[in-house]
């Protein structure tokens, strides 16, 4: 690639990243619109766009399938008895409206991806915090971090977290012992912010009407249904790669996802093509076409060249280089996708290894898993950077496009820089915590 494609593909990601930094146009569009100026001045061809594919469909599939699991969960009226129990809990207390969204939200991140459980509990916390006359948008910002830190306690908790664990091999139980106190960490560093960035909440007091018309299930069968589809998604998730025929997440989530839309069109409670008609397919796009940009990136040559300065500057002090990846791509990932910049640092970190001699050179292959358990440190840097940084911008994690999709559907608008002022400082909080992490896991795996 010459000089001046170089330059060009720069210059276009820039501009993408501007664009929707000053809400110039639509996300989606900027993404789209950017991928396609690659694709007319021939940067990009058939074999990037495939190759950016492959990579994609890992974190695409779990959204996807995740998705239309949410939409046909929606339907039972299972969270509409939530959302009463979680009003009542409140007791008319913003302080403990906010605690319980944390408590909520946590555990179902654990075993579904993240935008999905914003998906699936963003009426519930809309329902509580209309009745609690609050303004959706802080609760909904609120939703999305939490989802996002969440997403650390499990593999499949976040997307870019399972494509930097599935490059090196890492299975679930792996992840568990290595990273999910991190998650931990990084989700109690939210708790003391709270009273600072949203005061007004905090500080609410109201006085809860009577219950008159309590929420009821109508249809328990299809709603058993729907919760087995749920419960066999999150098993698989466990134990799925221990399978004899073994079931990776993103097949999990298409397998749900086919299971979910049976029940559906069984059930006959509304056509399978209302149900994918609210699938978040702009998202899904937004996504899709910024992993191209990244792979026009990885083809310019920068990534590697990143890879040989990260090794001049760095040498074969590990802990130093883990802590750079905090920083480093926690700093990108708050200005692109998360995902995205996750597929393209690991290929910079891993011709890091390879050039600071921890690994062969086959190692740059995607089939390779024999990592030495004291280069472990730097992928959990990775994970921590790319999740946590997609906390500060509206931009940094599917998460947030979604929180920023369905508080437009309800009429309020999501802007960069109201994020930027939750977002920023809860992702600072959570970055130092897990430097401290990364730090003693590095001891522990020397």
């Amino acid at each position: 690639m010459s000089a001046t494609q170089v330059y060009i593909v720069v210059g276009v990601f820039a501009t993408v990243i501007l664009a929707i930094a000053f809400n110039v146009v639509d996300m989606a569009v900027a993404a789209l619109g950017g991928m396609c100026v690659l694709i007319v001045l021939d940067i990009l061809d058939e074999d990037d766009l495939l190759a950016a594919a492959r990579i994609a469909a890992g974190p695409i599939s779990l959204l996807f399938g995740g998705m239309v699991v949410a939409r046909i969960l929606s339907t039972t009226g299972v969270f509409d008895l939530i959302g009463d129990a979680y009003l009542r809990a409140t007791g008319g207390s913003g302080r403990r409206f906010l605690l319980l969204l944390l408590v909520i939200v946590a555990p179902l991140c654990a075993l579904l991806p993240n935008a999905t459980t914003v998906i699936l509990l963003a009426p519930i916390i809309i329902r509580v915090a209309v009745a609690l006359e609050l303004d959706i948008v802080q609760p909904m910002i609120l939703t999305a971090i939490v989802s996002n830190a969440a997403g650390l306690l499990t593999l499949v908790g976040d997307p870019a977290t399972f494509l930097v664990g599935s490059s090196i091999g890492m299975t679930f139980g792996e992840y568990l012992r290595r990273v999910s106190l991190g998650g931990l960490l990084a989700l109690a560093a939210v708790l003391p912010l709270l009273p600072l960035l949203m005061r007004d909440i905090w500080r609410v007091r109201r006085t809860l009407p009577p219950s008159e018309h309590r929420a009821r299930i109508t249809r328990p069968v299809y709603a058993a249904l729907s919760l087995a589809v749920l419960a066999a998604m999150m098993v698989l998730f466990v134990f799925g790669e221990n399978l004899p025929t073994r079931i990776v997440p993103p097949v999990v989530a298409l397998i749900a996802g086919a299971l979910a839309l049976l029940v559906g069109f069984g059930a006959k409670i509304e056509p399978t093509d209302s149900v994918l008609r609210d699938v978040d397919w702009k998202t899904l796009l937004f996504l899709a076409c910024i992993f191209c940009l990244v792979q026009a990136m990885t083809k310019t040559g920068l990534l590697q060249l990143m890879s040989l300065r990260l090794y001049d500057a760095f040498g074969t002090r590990l802990a130093l280089v883990a802590l750079a990846m905090i920083a480093g791509i926690g700093a990108l990932s708050s200005l692109l996708a998360n995902v995205p910049v996750a597929a393209a640092s690991i290929v910079m970190v891993k011709g890091y290894l390879v050039a600071a001699q921890f690994v062969p050179e086959v190692a740059l292959s995607d089939q390779f898993t024999q990592w030495p358990a004291v280069t472990i440190p730097v992928f959990v840097g990775m994970m921590f950077g790319a999740t946590l940084g997609g906390n500060a911008t509206l931009v940094g994690s599917a998460a947030n496009i979604v929180a920023a999709g369905i508080c437009a559907r309800e009429g309020r608008t999501i802007t960069f820089a109201r994020f930027l002022r939750y977002g920023l400082p809860v992702t600072v909080a959570q970055l130092a915590a897990s430097a401290v992490y990364v730090l003693v896991l590095t001891h522990f795996l020397r």
